[in-house]
């Protein structure tokens, strides 16, 4: 077994939640005032000059800002480091034309400040793991002549000892809507496995099947987005029933959502590695999507119909390669993100490359070898081919074949895995 660093984020609970309480809402408030004053810097500059600050350029606006110091130094710039990631998400989407796409909005909670993630990095907290105390570094505005921290008497599960991990990078206060608990970002040394064979798949991500595999042996996979897509419906249809989108109602429905989502990427990916692991996969390769709203010829954005445009922006593709990543990497499987350049519009078979080859989003014929393949399949190929040619053990006629016709894994909402089509549960 070799041996590989990672990061894991272990959940602990805070036994002395009474006494430090109010000290933490103290610090969850002013986590929210500081995104307050930094949402509205960054709506004044992007009406004046349409630009959205990043983070380095909100620091040094709001550096000398009485609620910079309500918070430690780096806890601060964290906050201000989310805020302008948030706003370089909505920018992106709506260059890419999604018109819909809203700005990040104030934290409030009616005419209250909510309790925010706040995140204490190396200089901003001091961990004790004999005693399992950690020490919490407050903002000088919040200092008191008695009190420079807040002592937080944690508990993690009992497979977790933090003693043994060297490198606590981050810890974060987190309320949970009940009470705070503490999360420990660290870098871990874990044992991964050796690759179990030589082989390779390649990964096409897309609006209509969440992804779409081939293998080098001659089979592939289609995994719809049946759940996301219900899901999807049915919680904006419960949100717009709620009394504004701030209640505690719609709140609570935003974060089961995202909760649902999260388990559906997370089950994908470990799900893929384990059929990667049971063919004898060495290598996986991923389309890469950055340039997906781009025409390959004229750089202009594409236009893919509006509910086209809607899902793809609400699918996190990037998020699910991350995940895939660290959970192949534990299977001594690696990951690859390759160029989808002309994989949608280039035969697997022959490559030709046509527009018109591509009948509908769910067909690709060839007018030169005659070739008949799901479309998004002919594409994960073509990602494949891009690092690992054809294999001679090959079928030479594949079409009508594998490419046509591939195995389709759906969801099953009883059972929390993926199955076959036919073994779903309705």
């Amino acid at each position: 077994m070799a041996k590989q660093v990672v990061t894991r984020t272990y959940t602990a609970s805070i036994r002395n939640q009474s006494q430090v309480r109010d000290d933490l809402d103290a610090l969850g408030f002013a986590a929210s005032k500081l995104w307050n004053v930094g949402r509205w810097v960054c709506d004044r500059v992007w009406s004046e000059i349409r630009h959205t600050p990043d983070h380095t350029e909100l620091t040094a606006y709001l550096k000398s800002h009485e609620r910079y110091d309500d918070l430690h130094s780096q806890s601060s710039q964290r906050v201000l480091q989310e805020l302008a990631e948030a706003f370089k998400s909505w920018y992106g989407k709506r260059q890419n034309g999604d018109e819909r796409a809203n700005p990040p909005t104030y934290r409030k909670h009616d005419d209250k400040h909510p309790r925010s993630t706040v995140t204490f990095k190396a200089a901003g907290f001091k961990l004790d793991t004999k005693y399992n105390r950690v020490r919490l570094s407050k903002g000088s505005n919040l200092k008191e002549y008695w009190s420079d921290f807040i002592l937080c008497e944690f508990q993690t599960r009992p497979d977790v000892n933090l003693s043994t991990i060297e490198n606590v990078q981050q810890v974060r206060a987190v309320w949970t809507g009940d009470e705070w608990e503490l999360h420990f970002v660290c870098k871990v040394e874990v044992d991964v496995s050796e690759p179990s064979g030589e082989k390779t798949v390649g990964v096409d991500l897309g609006i209509s099947n969440f992804a779409a595999l081939a293998y080098e042996d001659g089979h592939a996979e289609l995994y719809p987005l049946n759940r996301l897509k219900q899901d999807d419906y049915y919680f904006s249809k419960q949100i717009a029933r709620c009394d504004g989108s701030n209640s505690d109602q719609a709140t609570r429905l935003v974060q089961k959502r995202s909760a649902r989502r999260t388990h559906y990427l997370h089950t994908l990916s470990k799900h893929i590695v384990q059929r990667c692991v049971e063919g004898g996969v060495e290598k996986i390769m991923v389309g890469d999507l950055s340039g997906i709203r781009e025409d390959e010829e004229t750089g202009r954005s594409k236009n893919w119909g509006r509910h086209g445009n809607l899902d793809l922006h609400s699918w996190a593709f990037d998020r699910f390669t991350k995940m895939l990543t660290y959970k192949a990497e534990m299977k001594g499987i690696t990951v690859e993100e390759v160029s989808e350049r002309n994989t949608s519009k280039s035969c697997s078979c022959c490559g030709r490359k046509r527009d018109a080859n591509r009948v509908e989003r769910g067909l690709y014929v060839c007018d030169s070898c005659g070739t008949t393949a799901n479309a998004d399949v002919n594409g994960a190929e073509n990602i494949r081919q891009k690092v690992s040619p054809n294999s001679p053990n090959l079928s030479v006629n594949r079409s009508n074949g594998w490419l046509a016709q591939p195995s389709t894994f759906l969801f099953d909402k009883e059972t929390g895995v993926f199955v076959p089509r036919e073994q779903v549960t309705s």
